[in-house]
C-alpha cells in the first residue's frame, strides 16, 4: 500500500476523535501531521470576544502549512460550531491542490451527511464512528480504486456519483484499537495539565438535546451495544504510557457517563490507585452515583464529578427531554458526593423549549441547600439530527430559514441572536437566574439560600455576563478547578506564542517530552490484549495491501 501524507485540521484544543484516527493512520504506515488553529478569543467553547478575535486569527497559518506540506488527504472532525470554519479551510486547500482528498467526520457531518457531501470541497463523509471506515478510506485513496462501498461512509466517485456504504453497528471490542495518538498535539496542547482519555464510548441515555439522541440510532445493523467499555487493563496501560512520556498532573475522563458498570469501577479504582495515583475528574449521571460508587471514586483519587441537572421540572424532563431521573436522585447524588469529599460540578440549561419558569426557582432551592461547587450554565443549542430540533421545527419554534442556518452551522448559538427571542421578559428572568447560579458557589454558605431573583433581576444587561464570569473566576481560583486551570494555561501559552512570533522568536512545544524513549505503540493489540482470529487476519491484510 502506498503510504499517504494525512493532515488533520483542528481548532481550539485536543479532539480525541482525531487522536484515535491519527493512531489508526500511523498503524497502517501513513505519515501524519496536524494543522492547528488556537483561534484565540473565538474558540467556539468559552472565550468569545468578536471585537478582538480578528487580531489573533491564525487561519492563514493553517492554510500556509497545508500549502507547504502538500498532503494527500485532509481530515476534519466537525462540530456544528466549527463546521463553517473547516469548510473555508477545505476550500482553500482545494484551491492550492485540486487533487487533495478531503474527509469530513464528526457529530455535525453524521447528522447532515448529504448537505456536507454536497459541498464541492468535500470528497468523503464518515457517519458515526470512523474506526473501521477511516483506514478503508485511506486504502481506497492509496489504491485509487473507488468502486467498493465503505462502511459508515458516503463519497463521490470520479464520475461524480454518490456511493453509500452500509451503516454498520458500533465497534464492540475497544481494546483492539491502538492507544490514541497524543504526539500530534505535543506542539500545540499542554497535555500534562489535564490528560484527556475515554474509558468507554456511548451513553445509556437519549436526551433530546444531545448528539447521543441520534448517534445511537445511526446503524442499519441492530447488533451490539452502544455503551462499550475498554478493559481496566487497557485503560491503565494507556495512562502508564502517558505518565512515562509526559509529566501528567491530572487526568480527565471524558466518558459521557463514567463507569456504568460497578464491577468495572471497583476493579478500576484499585488498579488506578496502585498504578497511576493521580487526581482525576469524571462525568456522571445522578442515577449512577451512590455510596459505593462515591467511596471507590474518592479512594482512587477522583476530585471533581460533573453531573447534568439541566432542569428541575420532573414532568417536563420526562416528556420533553427524555430524562427520567427524579429530583430525589439529584439531591441524593449531591449529598453523597459532599459526604465523600467529591467536588460536584453541575450543568444547567436555559432556554429549553416549553420549560415552565418555575423550574428555575426549584433549581435555585436545590443548589442553595445541596451546595454544588460549581454551576455551569448553558443556553440551549438546537443540534442537527436531534429530536429537540425536529420538534422545534414541527412546532414552528424554528423557521425553515433558521433550520437551514443551523444545519449549515451558520446560526449555532440560537439565543445569542436577539432576533430569535420572542419573550423578552422570560429572557430577563433567565439571565437573572444565570447570575444567581454562577454566583452561588462563591457566596458564603449563609447567603446562598437568601439570594433571590429580585436581587439581580434589574442588573443592567451589559453587566450580566461580566458578573457571571467574575463569579466563575472566583469559584475556580478558590477551588483550583483543574479544567479551568488547564484552559487558562492553554490560552496563556498561545497568547505568549503569538506575541513571540510577532518579534521573530520561536517558542518551544506546549508539551515537553520527559522520556523520548517511550514511543507510542499503535499496533492495536496493546496491554496484553489477545487479538481474535478476525483481528489477526485483518492486520495481515493491512500489511499485505
Amino acid at each position: 500500500m502506498r503510504p499517504l501524507h494525512v493532515t488533520f485540521v483542528a481548532l481550539g484544543t485536543e479532539q480525541l476523535a482525531i487522536s484515535q484516527m491519527s493512531a489508526l493512520a500511523r498503524r497502517d504506515g501513513h505519515r501524519v501531521s496536524l494543522a492547528f488553529s488556537a483561534s484565540l478569543f473565538h474558540d467556539r467553547f468559552n472565550l468569545e470576544f468578536p471585537s478582538i478575535a480578528p487580531f489573533f486569527d491564525d487561519t492563514k497559518d493553517v492554510i500556509a502549512q497545508i500549502r507547504r506540506e502538500q498532503p494527500d488527504v485532509l481530515c476534519f472532525s466537525a462540530l456544528t460550531s466549527t463546521y463553517q470554519w473547516m469548510l473555508d479551510v477545505a476550500r482553500s486547500a482545494k484551491e492550492i491542490n485540486p487533487g487533495i482528498k478531503v474527509i469530513f467526520g464528526g457529530v455535525h457531518p453524521s447528522a447532515v451527511p448529504d448537505l456536507v457531501l454536497a459541498r464541492q470541497q468535500v470528497d468523503y463523509v464518515v457517519i458515526g464512528e470512523g474506526d473501521e471506515a477511516f483506514p478503508r478510506i485511506l486504502r481506497q485513496i492509496a489504491a485509487a480504486d473507488y468502486s467498493t462501498p465503505i462502511y459508515n461512509t458516503r463519497y463521490k466517485s470520479p464520475t461524480g456519483s454518490i456511493i453509500t456504504g452500509l451503516q454498520k453497528g458500533f465497534m464492540q471490542e475497544l481494546d483492539t484499537l491502538p492507544f490514541v495518538d497524543k504526539t500530534i498535539w505535543e506542539e500545540h496542547v499542554r497535555l500534562g495539565d489535564l490528560y484527556l482519555i475515554m474509558a468507554s464510548r456511548g451513553c445509556p441515555y437519549r436526551c433530546t438535546f444531545c448528539f447521543n439522541n441520534f448517534f445511537a440510532r445511526l446503524p442499519e445493523e441492530k447488533s451490539g451495544k452502544y455503551v462499550r467499555l475498554r478493559s481496566v487493563e487497557h485503560t491503565i496501560a494507556e495512562l502508564k504510557q502517558a505518565t512515562r512520556r509526559y509529566k501528567v498532573h491530572k487526568v480527565d475522563f471524558q466518558d459521557d457517563v463514567f463507569a456504568t458498570s460497578k464491577k468495572w469501577l471497583k476493579d478500576f479504582a484499585y488498579e488506578y490507585k496502585k498504578e497511576i495515583n493521580l487526581p482525576y475528574n469524571i462525568l456522571t449521571h445522578p442515577r449512577y452515583m451512590d455510596e459505593e460508587t462515591a467511596g471507590w471514586l474518592k479512594e482512587s483519587g477522583c476530585e471533581w464529578v460533573q453531573m447534568g441537572v439541566q432542569s428541575m421540572d420532573e414532568n417536563f424532563k420526562k416528556d420533553t427531554l427524555m430524562r427520567y431521573e427524579k429530583s430525589d436522585h439529584i439531591s441524593r447524588a449531591l449529598d453523597v458526593m459532599q459526604r465523600y469529599g467529591l467536588r460536584a460540578k453541575v450543568d444547567h440549561m436555559f432556554g429549553l423549549p416549553d420549560e415552565p419558569i418555575s423550574a428555575q426557582e426549584t433549581a435555585r432551592e436545590l443548589y442553595a441547600t445541596h451546595h454544588p461547587k460549581r454551576i455551569q450554565t448553558f443556553w440551549t443549542c438546537y443540534l442537527p439530527g436531534t429530536d429537540m430540533m425536529k420538534e422545534a421545527e414541527q412546532k414552528g419554534v424554528l423557521t425553515p430559514e433558521q433550520v437551514h442556518k443551523i444545519n449549515e452551522g451558520e446560526d449555532f448559538y440560537f439565543f445569542r441572536n436577539t432576533d430569535n427571542v420572542k419573550d423578552k421578559d422570560l429572557m430577563d428572568k433567565y439571565k437573572a437566574y444565570e447570575v444567581i447560579f454562577r454566583i452561588m458557589p462563591a457566596l458564603p454558605e449563609r447567603w446562598r439560600s437568601r439570594i433571590r431573583i429580585e436581587h439581580v433581576r434589574y442588573v443592567p444587561g451589559f453587566l450580566v455576563r461580566p458578573l457571571a464570569m467574575a463569579a466563575d473566576l472566583v469559584t475556580n481560583f478558590k477551588l483550583r478547578n483543574p479544567e479551568f486551570s488547564a484552559y487558562a494555561l492553554h490560552n496563556l501559552y498561545h497568547l505568549y506564542k503569538f506575541a513571540m512570533k510577532k518579534v521573530g522568536i520561536k517558542v518551544g512545544p506546549a508539551t515537553p517530552v520527559i522520556d523520548p524513549t517511550v514511543v507510542p505503540d499503535f499496533s492495536g493489540f496493546a496491554a496484553g490484549t489477545a487479538p481474535s482470529q478476525g483481528d489477526v487476519l485483518e492486520a495481515q491484510k493491512l500489511k499485505a495491501v
